[in-house]
């Protein structure tokens, strides 16, 4: 696609934008032609393949200086007669866009005008978007950071997953107790390495893989490791995935509340057996029931986490997972759309996904969600999903996660442990832009452990001015 246009734009951004939302379009010439431009309106001619379209729309150039770019792209939806719920926006985190509307000045009406006339987005997103944006700020915090532990191992490896995730039973899993040594090394030079530093620890997160794949015994040490090491004393919230019933007993629910974990992630995904089974993913529904009484009695803020459009499921097979959601009196609830990623057996086996009508789906979460008073906290989207959808967050009033908000506005630093686990060094360059350096450790966790020594280096010079 050759672009032709009268003013400066950042042509590549056009070139992605084309291939995401137009990919079946042939377009060998645009042309783009400035009409009039004046301190109370811009207007565009867009012309290609034959077509032209005239797109007329107040000037905010006082505050954003990319409109034109902008109108470009969205100008390209008028002339091909496309029409997304998310209009022109194709960011994975749009919630990002608005933040940065609101400290040019912009106040949320101003946007939701924006992100209508200009974006082409939908009333509904608008306002799951705005009143996401308005959640966030009550817990934003750049002063504070936060510390993620990365588990690499599952019982076994899910069709869809993407994750630093290697199956115990495989070879690697013959390095699981190195790889704890290794982890409990990390820690205390991790604690070193933080010692003298002003910057304190908000949020604390046990991700993976699946952490409760953890032995008794690794649990508590690696758990103790990090009190005796660094300092949790600023610790707003302790988050634990245990998100595989099968990998989880009571000793271990246990063990995690002896040790001020407070939440819990348990995250059937769907609660459709057979559909689970053919993801290779094993799931007992009385031990699940088992460990969510467990989780309940011992007085963990949990969450579920669901996925839409998994393989071979039909929306029936939706709407009954989401009516058995209302018997969990749970905290969080965490809808994602799949998403194809390299490195699942999905895409190895070059598997499409077949794109549903969601709107009794969408109708069903809101129903659920209405009836157990949460609301919409965060959100991001993801390339290669069904309906190119949104994931979003729900939450009873002040259950919110704030390391979830944060690594996905990435407002804070954050301090990688474990196979697979990124560091964040985030910077403010100015009121508007930061700037986000990343150190990431080894997902294989032989090579972790072989590693360790230099990526601790690389940590060090990443976060000496933390």
């Amino acid at each position: 696609m050759k672009i032709n246009l009268d003013f400066v734009a950042k042509e590549n951004t056009i070139y992605e934008f084309k291939k995401v939302l137009l990919p079946d379009e042939n377009i060998e010439v645009l042309d783009v032609k400035t009409l009039e431009e004046t301190s109370d309106k811009i207007s565009l001619e867009i012309s290609s393949n034959g077509k032209t379209k005239v797109f007329t729309l107040k000037n905010y150039t006082d505050k954003m200086i990319d409109q034109k770019t902008v109108m470009v792209k969205a100008g390209l939806l008028m002339l091909f007669d496309k029409v997304y719920p998310w209009g022109a926006l194709v960011g994975v985190r749009p919630t990002k866009l608005v933040r940065r509307y609101l400290i040019m000045g912009y106040s949320f009406e101003e946007i939701d005008e924006i992100l209508e006339k200009l974006y082409f987005v939908f009333p509904e997103k608008r306002e799951l978007l705005i009143n996401v944006v308005k959640k966030e700020n009550q817990y934003l915090n750049e002063d504070a950071i936060n510390m993620y532990v990365g588990i690499p191992y599952c019982p076994t490896r899910c069709k869809y997953c993407s994750f630093a995730s290697y199956e115990i039973n495989s070879k690697l899993g013959n390095y699981y107790e190195k790889f704890v040594e290794t982890l409990i090394e990390e820690i205390r030079l991790t604690g070193e390495l933080l010692r003298d530093k002003k910057s304190k620890i908000e949020s604390l997160y046990f991700g993976g893989g699946t952490p409760s794949i953890l032995k008794e015994k690794d649990l508590e040490n690696i758990l103790e490791e990090l009190y005796k090491n660094i300092d949790l004393t600023h610790l707003k919230e302790f988050t634990f995935e245990a998100g595989r019933e099968d990998t989880l007993t009571k000793e271990k629910l246990q063990i995690l509340k002896k040790m001020k974990v407070d939440r819990v992630s348990l995250n059937p995904q769907t609660f459709n057996e057979e559909v689970l089974k053919d993801l290779n993913r094993r799931f007992d529904i009385e031990h699940f029931n088992e460990m969510y009484q467990e989780i309940k009695r011992l007085g963990f803020i949990i969450n579920m986490d669901f996925i839409i459009g998994l393989p071979n499921e039909k929306v029936e097979d939706v709407l009954n997972t989401f009516e058995k959601v209302k018997d969990y009196d749970i905290d969080n609830l965490t809808i994602h759309f799949l998403a194809i990623k390299n490195g699942s057996t999905l895409i190895k086996n070059n598997y499409k996904i077949t794109e549903i009508d969601n709107q009794k789906i969408e109708d069903k979460i809101k129903e659920v969600v209405r009836e157990k008073n949460m609301f919409p906290y965060y959100l991001y989207r993801q390339k290669n999903s069904m309906n190119w959808g949104e994931n979003v967050g729900y939450s009873i009033e002040g259950k919110e996660s704030i390391f979830n908000i944060e690594m996905i506005e990435e407002n804070q630093s954050t301090i990688g442990l474990g196979g697979g686990a990124i560091s964040k060094k985030v910077d403010k360059v100015d009121e508007t832009r930061f700037s986000i350096v990343r150190q990431i450790n080894p997902k294989d966790p032989y090579m972790y452990i072989c590693e360790l020594k230099e990526r601790m280096d690389q940590k060090r010079e990443l976060f000496k001015n933390l």
